[in-house]
């Protein structure tokens, strides 16, 4: 598939999502439709439940009603399990407090997703430590870094090796939450437009939330999560 393929990646039907002990619903989406290699930015204030979105996407919250499709497969019927393994083949995920494992290399942060899932160590071709190499010198990691624990790395740094892990496999879906949100001005519009290089090169859909507007242009289109839910209509 190239990015001019219009089949959908994700589509939520007639979807809500209350957390217990609520009244009212975090969510209410009566539709959302992602196109397959779209570049898609979401914005909203805090609290208008752009997490809990990225949650219902990735199956690590599931609906209160209403159908999430990711990839054709309906998350809304899977068990936890089956959630779990799909995640795993399918999604890369780039956290907002990037959640690298301290103990781990850097090397080794960026290959673990590939021993959890057989998909994604499939799409890589050779040696798994040589393209999370690769990866990491497109991302402008220094090579002396590369076995050196994460902890020892500046937060930009960090946030390369989060992408790369996110990247390695090339999932069909790359998932960002705020992962620019400590770095300044300069260091966010590199770290995107390396983002969206490489993930072009993987020819994968990219959903990107983010606070801030001046990333925007860089995205086939936006979407106001807080409009969205108000609006009751179809984007």
């Amino acid at each position: 598939m190239t990015k001019t393929d219009h089949s959908s990646v994700v589509e939520l039907t007639q979807v809500t999502f209350t957390w217990p002990g609520n009244d009212t619903p975090t969510l209410d989406i009566p539709s959302l439709v992602v196109t397959h290699g779209e570049h898609l930015f979401i914005k909203g204030p805090s609290g208008c439940g752009k997490s809990t979105l990225l949650g219902l996407l990735t199956g690590i919250n599931t609906a209160t009603s209403g159908q999430v499709s990711l990839l054709g497969e309906e998350l809304t019927k899977m068990s936890g399990s089956q959630r779990d393994k799909f995640r795993a083949n399918n999604i890369g995920y780039i956290f907002q407090q990037f959640n690298l494992l301290p103990y781990l290399s850097v090397i080794e942060n960026v290959t673990l997703p590939c021993q959890f899932a057989p998909q994604r160590r499939k799409q890589v071709e050779g040696d798994l430590t040589a393209k999370a190499t690769e990866l990491l010198e497109k991302l402008r990691l220094p090579s002396a870094l590369l076995n050196k624990p994460v902890t020892e790395l500046s937060i930009g740094q960090q946030q390369r090796v989060a992408a790369a892990r996110a990247l390695i496999g090339n999932p069909k879906v790359v998932i960002a939450d705020e992962p620019t949100s400590s770095l300044d001005f300069g260091n966010r519009s590199a770290f995107i437009e390396l983002l969206l290089e490489q993930v072009n090169q993987a020819n994968s859909t990219l959903l990107f939330v983010s606070h801030d507007p001046t990333l925007e242009p860089l995205f086939d289109r936006t979407i106001n999560l807080q409009q969205l839910n108000q609006a009751g209509g179809q984007l």
